[in-house]
């Protein structure tokens, strides 16, 4: 009998301050974590702050920004696939993702790569920023933003180490010392000028660990797929992140988390743009993932039998997570979703991927 939802459960994060309500919290977190998938978090320190108002109100704005401008900070300049991507650039599941987007990171110094040292360490590096006077505030904003975000994150997991009757400690292994190089993105799904599709972007799972998204605007359009296949809507709560487990996460736990498969709908005919925040917590480069599991208690472990079987879903699987480093697989997913850029910077890898030259679209997920 497989354990269904019909809806994203919400959970508040102030709950764990106190003794009285830390094991309600708890509780919720295990049945979100094991039979969802996804869980908004509402009462967070990040966005009960007034950074939250800020980062809303700059996401249409730097879309706006003149287009010379975005194209001095397209992703095609950096090796470390930071920057701006235009309208339409990617697929997924062979058809168009109908968004245009703005990648930054943590920040983190480029790590001194040298030849014969593996490629993926040229992952890490400084992120791309608009001009100031153009966007008064916006770097150091986000720049704020996401490192904030990423504190939380390893909070988190602290909190879902507990949740699996594990050491508070047992995630440190895929966090580097000082802190991964984390990443994330503001996203804009305009309204489709062409009718005959409504993909912001296609069914998918996400590779980290975790990943904690704003939903910048107050239009619906993120579906979560329950465990019959059905969609269910996740729309936008204010002020709360919408948490996903990444398959990173379900690989390690021997999928007793789970990665969900999830998509987002462009806004309808007569709307207006849509706009998200994501953040997506990485993994430390060097660890393999499949070979890394952690070794979870009986209790915990019968949950996934519990939980029954998963259907199936429409998005791509991470199997390479069994076989190579983090680092390797994420930037193997780098390439195919953004070929223009490896054709730079990655050329050897641009010709595995890519024998017959740059295609017109990258594949995302």
């Amino acid at each position: 009998m497989t354990t269904n939802f019909s809806a994203v459960p919400i959970l508040d994060y102030s709950q764990l301050v106190s003794p009285e309500t830390r094991p309600e919290f708890i509780s919720q977190l295990l049945n979100a974590l094991t039979n969802v998938g996804f869980f908004y978090l509402s009462n967070t320190p990040v966005l009960n702050s007034d950074i939250t108002d800020k980062i809303i109100d700059y996401a249409p704005k730097f879309f706006d920004l003149p287009e010379e401008e975005k194209e001095r900070i397209r992703m095609v300049h950096s090796p470390h696939f930071f920057g701006y991507s235009r309208f339409g650039a990617e697929l997924t599941k062979g058809k168009v993702d109908q968004r245009e987007q703005f990648d930054i990171g943590t920040p983190r110094e480029e790590r001194g790569w040298k030849p014969g040292d593996p490629e993926f360490l040229r992952l890490w590096g400084p992120s791309q920023w608009p001009k100031e006077e153009l966007l008064p505030g916006f770097k150091d904003t986000f720049t704020s933003y996401v490192q904030q975000t990423q504190k939380l994150g390893e909070e988190i997991l602290a909190v879902v180490a507990e949740a699996l009757h594990l050491p508070p400690g047992a995630f440190s292994p895929f966090i580097e010392e000082g802190g991964n190089q984390d990443r994330a993105k503001i996203v804009k799904y305009p309204v489709p000028e062409d009718e005959t599709s409504d993909q912001g972007v296609g069914p998918h799972y996400d590779g980290g660990l975790l990943t904690l998204l704003v939903q910048a605007s107050p239009h619906r359009g993120l579906q979560v797929q329950n465990l019959s296949g059905e969609w269910i809507d996740a729309p936008p709560i204010s002020r709360t992140y919408i948490v996903n487990i990444g398959k990173a996460l379900e690989t390690v736990t021997q999928k007793v988390c789970i990665a969900t498969s999830h998509r987002v709908l462009s806004p309808a005919k007569g709307s207006t743009p849509r706009y998200s925040i994501p953040f997506f917590q990485m993994i430390s480069q060097r660890t393999t993932i499949g070979k890394s599991v952690l070794d979870l208690p009986p209790e915990i472990l019968q949950l996934k039998e519990k939980r029954g079987n998963v259907g199936s879903s429409d998005s791509v699987n991470y199997a390479e997570y069994n076989e190579l480093p983090a680092g390797q697989v994420a930037l193997i997913g780098r390439v195919k979703s953004h070929p223009d850029v490896a054709e730079r910077h990655y050329p050897e890898l641009f010709k595995q991927y890519f024998p017959d030259g740059l295609p017109s679209h990258g594949s995302a997920y």
